[in-house]
């Protein structure tokens, strides 16, 4: 089969669309034709060889796809009311989306509507399943709080600004750009704070006339730190899923005691497949029937044939998307 291979040096990889094996349908998994898969920030470091697959996943790069069963396993087979072969589905992965074909556990397996594209499906798992866990597990959101969403116009924060206001919580948030704050705000953000031009601190406090927030959902890490710590309120939760700025920073230990906070870091991807299944199958409860009756809505920027897989991380890269950026693998539908 064909898959995205990474040449070149580790700060300049080179994506080419060339040969791969075949992956191996184990008897609790399926094969799936990949018809779309998605980039994350996870892929380009990976690609850089900074975020290594974990130990027995693929090494192709790729946390997310949609596409159509082409083979099921014996024990998936022999199973009642399971997938079958040309049912239309999407899944988290961990590894493997940037190609032809890949084999997942049935048990992460989520049916696409009949009126979803691979687009919409492959727009989804990596990213809706890290705001819900981050937000509402982690995180302890409740309804009538308020939550701040750092990077509210990526892929992670679209769908976190959604799932906060679904559940009745207030949503801040902060993006790069005039643009992404206007998008933050259509998704029902009360205030987007353009970081590049504003003190985001002084305005949300001031927002919130001086009481600061009770979630903080924050890919950026050391360089936010102190200014996240400065806005919780008392038993307030700063939930760390990335640090795009730096793994180090400096902590007032002071209003941590003080104020009872809790600080958490948290990876989706190196979960167990157990792990993924049980958030997968709380998922499917909690939140698919909202995406797929469109109260919710995957937010998709732009999409690449797979074979520009390096202009599509080059423009996640300088930051440019807003949402989703897709890689389409087959035909659309």
């Amino acid at each position: 089969m064909k898959a995205i291979i990474v040449q070149g040096e580790k700060d300049n990889p080179t994506l080419v669309w060339g040969e791969a094996a075949e992956p191996v349908c184990g008897p609790d998994e399926v094969l799936v034709d990949v018809r779309a898969a998605a980039v994350n920030r996870a892929d380009l470091w990976q690609a850089r060889g900074h975020y290594p697959p974990p130990f027995g996943a693929s090494a192709i790069l790729g946390l997310e796809m949609a596409g159509v069963v082409r083979e099921v396993g014996a024990a998936v087979a022999a199973a009642p009311t399971t997938f079958g072969i040309g049912d239309r589905v999407c899944a988290l992965l961990p590894g493997g989306g940037y190609a032809e074909r890949v084999a997942v556990p049935a048990g992460m397996l989520l049916r696409l509507p009949d009126d979803w594209s691979f687009a919409q499906g492959a727009a989804v798992p990596e990213v809706w399943y890290t705001a819900y866990i981050n937000l509402f597990d982690e995180g302890a959101l409740k309804p009538s709080e308020t939550a701040l969403i750092h990077a509210g116009a990526s892929g992670v924060g679209t769908a976190a600004i959604q799932l906060a206001v679904e559940a009745g919580a207030r949503a801040f948030a902060t993006a790069g750009s005039a643009e992404k704050v206007a998008v933050c705000q259509a998704l029902g953000a009360t205030l987007a704070v353009n970081y590049k031009e504003q003190a985001f601190v002084a305005e949300i406090m001031a927002a919130t006339g001086g009481e600061g927030v009770d979630v903080i959902l924050d890919p950026v890490g050391g360089g936010y730190l102190a200014r996240n710590i400065s806005l919780l309120r008392p038993f307030g939760r700063l939930v760390n899923i990335a640090n795009l700025g730096g793994s180090k920073g400096e902590l007032d230990m002071g209003r941590v005691l003080g104020r009872r906070l809790r600080i958490v870091g948290s990876t989706l991807r190196g979960r167990s497949v157990a792990e993924k299944i049980a958030i997968t199958r709380k998922f499917e409860a909690e939140v698919w029937p909202k995406l797929a009756d469109g109260r919710l809505q995957p937010i998709i920027d732009r999409i690449f044939p797979i074979a520009e897989a390096q202009a599509a991380h080059a423009y996640v890269l300088e930051n440019r998307n807003i949402g989703k950026v897709i890689l389409e693998v087959g035909a659309r539908g």
